[in-house]
């Protein structure tokens, strides 16, 4: 028996207050019992209890020691009985990052009304275009385009491949020539997107002639969301390179035109995923939701 077990053992003797009952209540022999307060005793060098043929009670230093440590013994037997009642009734806080894009189009979409069904479940969402190491930050779930993730996560996809697009306002290509292949772009006022985990600004990426090529723009604004992004383009405020469903509404009101469709360029679509099939039943709910269409 280790250390800890034969504390714990010592506590159960003295609450029993019998060798006979504490190897009953324990389910083992009371010379294994016997043993194991004689190990004890002879590691901490003192006698820890007095024994009779009908009843064991402490020494001084035995009542000192049980004090220090039933207590203990409580506490995490007490923890133990919440942890068994959170397996039976999902409860906790489960912790998401994901783009902005992404916490926009599909998280809190299918998050938002299914929540009121779990009361005792709490979801802290970050939402940058930070690439997150889930692990090391404490998240239980990332949600990041295919290309992204780390080959070690279990990933699960949730969404179509991501189309992007590059708009502009009617206001902004009043006095400007449109753009006719992507490295028109170098000429164009183009709203730009930084990267917190590298610093850098996004390249815009496109195809042409059967390749992928990326164009490091230049423009007076940069933004590290896509949301202010778009709000820029809205207000005549320069090209932007947004996904196709975050801009659509606004193509079809006329807020905002595309331009460079022929050479859009697509990209696997979000997944989320996670770093073990072994989480909490909380978590485990969440990521069946997330994972609905």
């Amino acid at each position: 028996m280790s250390y800890m077990d034969d504390l714990a053992t010592f506590v159960a003797v003295v609450q029993a207050g019998s060798f006979t009952r504490a190897a009953a209540r324990l389910g083992v022999s009371k010379s294994a019992l016997s043993h194991a307060m004689r190990t004890l005793e002879t590691r901490l060098g003192i006698k820890l209890l007095q024994r009779t043929t009908r009843s064991v009670s402490t020494t001084e230093a035995g009542q000192r020691l049980y004090l220090a440590v039933a207590p203990r013994f409580a506490d995490i037997e007490q923890e133990l009985s919440v942890l068994s009642e959170l397996r039976d009734k999902p409860a906790g806080t489960v912790r998401i990052t994901a783009s902005d894009h992404a916490v926009d189009a599909l998280i809190w979409p299918r998050l938002a009304h299914w929540l009121t069904q779990y009361p005792d479940i709490s979801v802290e969402i970050t939402s940058d275009n930070r690439f997150t190491d889930i692990v090391a930050n404490r998240y239980d779930i990332g949600v990041r385009i295919g290309e992204d993730l780390a080959k070690d996560m279990i990933a699960v996809r949730m969404s179509p491949d991501l189309h992007m697009a590059v708009v502009g306002s009617p206001g902004y290509f009043q006095s400007r020539t449109r753009p006719r292949a992507p490295q028109d772009l170098l000429e164009h006022n183009c709203i730009n997107l930084r990267l917190p985990t590298h610093g850098g600004l996004m390249p815009w990426e496109f195809k042409q002639q059967g390749q992928h090529i990326k164009i490091n723009v230049r423009g007076q604004l940069v933004f590290s969301n896509m949301l202010m992004t778009l709000q820029a383009a809205l207000d005549d405020g320069g090209l932007a390179w947004l996904p196709r469903d975050r801009v659509a509404p606004h193509l079809a009101s006329g807020r905002l035109e595309m331009v460079l469709e022929d050479c859009a360029a697509s990209f696997s679509g979000y997944h989320l995923y996670y770093a073990s099939r072994q989480v909490s039943p909380a978590v485990a709910l969440v990521l069946a939701r997330l994972r609905s269409a």
